[in-house]
């Protein structure tokens, strides 16, 4: 993003960045959160396929090719003025000032491995994201990006716990 001669705008309201490990809830969690909140979701993922904002497909791992540029160029002017619930499996590359709180959903591996299967991911994507959450990746990257004290880690193994965490989320200050 040129952001050469550009005051970078901050928002006007607050925004949450819901992330994790795919298969860990971020979806269904940000569904139920947007409800509640009366926030806009912005489900990263789909807008990613919908305005083509990647440079093409990987064919092995079966996904878009993130053009990270092309993803902050098109959210810039709402994420200025705030309200959103953005759902995205990494988060190291969203500017920080977007974001007041950072939710990452994490799972366990005997929950994570069968909920990557259903989507009929092939064994080789499964296994990498399975270790990524073992090896705590995105929480990682979080940590890495971001004030740790915006940072929240959330277990998301259940229906039970995916509305306490949307529950929880709606209720904390930001």
């Amino acid at each position: 993003m040129d952001t050469e001669g550009k005051q970078l705008n901050q928002p006007k309201r607050p925004n949450i960045l819901v992330t994790g490990t795919p298969g860990t809830g971020k979806t269904s969690t940000c569904e139920l959160l947007s409800k509640l909140s009366g926030w806009r979701h912005i489900n990263l993922s789909d807008a990613i396929k919908q305005k083509s904002l990647h440079s093409g497909r990987d064919e092995e791992w079966d996904c878009y090719v993130l053009d990270e540029n092309k993803v902050c160029d098109e959210l810039e002017e709402v994420m200025v003025e705030g309200g959103n619930i953005v759902d995205f499996h990494t988060c190291d590359f969203f500017p920080e000032r977007w974001f007041h709180l950072i939710v990452v959903l994490r799972s366990s591996n005997d929950v994570l491995f069968p909920r990557l299967q259903n989507r009929g991911y092939k064994l080789k994507k499964i296994q990498e994201n399975v270790e990524a959450e073992i090896m705590q990746v995105v929480l990682d990257e979080a940590k890495e990006s971001y004030k740790k004290e915006i940072v929240v880690e959330l277990q998301s193994d259940s229906v039970e716990q995916l509305e306490a965490n949307a529950e929880k989320v709606n209720n904390t200050p930001t």
